[in-house]
């Protein structure tokens, strides 16, 4: 008979402990780092440079990170290094207080962070495919843990100020480093066949770059352009609400709904997710997008915006999801964490574009500037209908 620690330790409970933690120095970022930078006499505009570099190293080093991680025996062994550079590279941060020291470390410190999802997304959702498990769950876990870590560092910041950020962030990516070692083997052995309910196809090229077909890009552009919504609105959701008379005691609680939203797909996707194929939940997102986006751009009631919040859980969730096996079905083991790096690429590249459009297009329109993005969410749809034009699904 099986002790409880031998049915407890699992391949998925320590991709879960892992994924846990990954959020972790984001959110303590989000909480501190522009406090932390404005006691150190950091302008606003300077701290545009400091968050806008990592996006940019990030659009050159995703894919080819990625492309070494498929090289190494397994992809636990890039994340263990992946991790180690992360907490390595915060070391420096107790030593700066100027603008260009606090640039430079900070590009090293976010872009290295920035790196690990596409890895440990892209291992994890190969492992629970191999083994029958539920990828959404253990994914939910990331969300969980970002709520959670976002929390404690608001309590923290409350007790302590913001010159215990460079602490709590350095304590965060050791952490997560120590518990990196505890992660399994994501690939399956050499002589072994990968069977799965849905199996990616084996005559899939084993070169990203063969992949890169018209039908194979289009999908993950449109995630990309839904995405950059996404991260408009957490750029610049918080001030417009602000300007627009939103209780400040409602914008917490309207930040948390969406994440909240999104870990509970998360958590029930195993119950549903089987039922739409990979672009089709691109597309859904695409429309969820486009119809909370337009909701927002009318400066709705209150109330409003809490059910405009909820469909996060679509217009990121499922849209994720879409993603990520929309790439497991179409690539192989060999080139898996280069590819989700190379949508990670295009994820940022829109983001980037969208923050600047969007901040452009603020100060004259207000609340309107919501329409970048729900002409953004319908291009989306259209470049997954033509991708499904151009490829039919090899089924659900």
């Amino acid at each position: 008979m099986q002790s409880l620690a031998s049915r407890w330790d699992t391949p998925e409970l320590r991709a879960t402990i892992y994924q846990f933690t990954v959020y972790f120095p984001g959110g303590v970022a989000s909480v501190f780092l522009g406090i932390w930078l404005f006691e150190n006499g950091i302008q606003a505009e300077q701290i545009g440079f400091i968050n806008a570099l990592p996006t940019l190293l990030l659009l050159i080093l995703n894919v080819v990170v990625g492309r070494i991680a498929d090289k190494a025996d397994d992809w636990r062994t890039a994340l263990i290094g992946l991790s180690i550079v992360s907490a390595l590279v915060a070391l420096p941060l107790f030593y700066v207080s100027e603008f260009w020291g606090i640039l430079f470390v900070w590009a090293l410190c976010a872009s290295s962070n920035g790196l690990v999802p596409p890895v440990i997304d892209a291992a994890t959702v190969r492992m629970t495919r191999r083994n029958g498990t539920d990828f959404g769950v253990i994914r939910a876990w990331a969300t969980v843990g970002y709520v959670a870590s976002a929390i404690i560092m608001g309590s923290a910041l409350s007790t302590w100020g913001a010159e215990a950020f460079v602490y709590l962030y350095v304590a965060v990516v050791v952490a997560r480093a120590l518990l990196a070692f505890l992660l399994p083997r994501f690939r399956a052995p050499e002589p072994q066949l990968t069977v799965a309910a849905v199996t990616a196809d084996q005559n899939a090229p084993s070169r990203l770059k063969d992949s890169l077909k018209l039908w194979f890009v289009l999908p993950l552009v449109a995630f990309a352009l839904v995405n950059g919504g996404n991260a408009i609105m957490g750029g610049f959701a918080s001030l417009l609400w602000h300007e627009n008379g939103i209780g400040s005691y409602h914008i917490g609680p309207l930040l948390a709904v969406s994440a909240a939203a999104e870990a509970t797909l998360m958590f029930g996707w195993r119950k549903f997710g089987g039922r739409f194929t990979a672009r089709n939940m691109i597309m859904v997102s695409a429309i969820a997008g486009l119809v909370r986006f337009a909701i927002m751009a009318f400066s709705p009631p209150v109330w409003l915006l809490y059910v405009a919040q909820c469909l996060h859980a679509l217009s990121f969730g499922l849209g994720y999801f879409g993603m990520v096996h929309f790439i497991a079905n179409w690539t192989r083991e060999e080139n898996a964490a280069e590819a989700q790096g190379f949508s990670n690429m295009l994820t940022q590249a829109a983001a980037m574009v969208g923050l600047i459009v969007f901040g452009a297009l603020m100060e004259p329109l207000g609340s309107f500037a919501f329409f970048y993005s729900v002409v953004a969410c319908a291009l989306a749809v259209i470049c997954v209908l033509i991708s499904l034009k151009l490829k039919p699904p090899k089924s659900l």
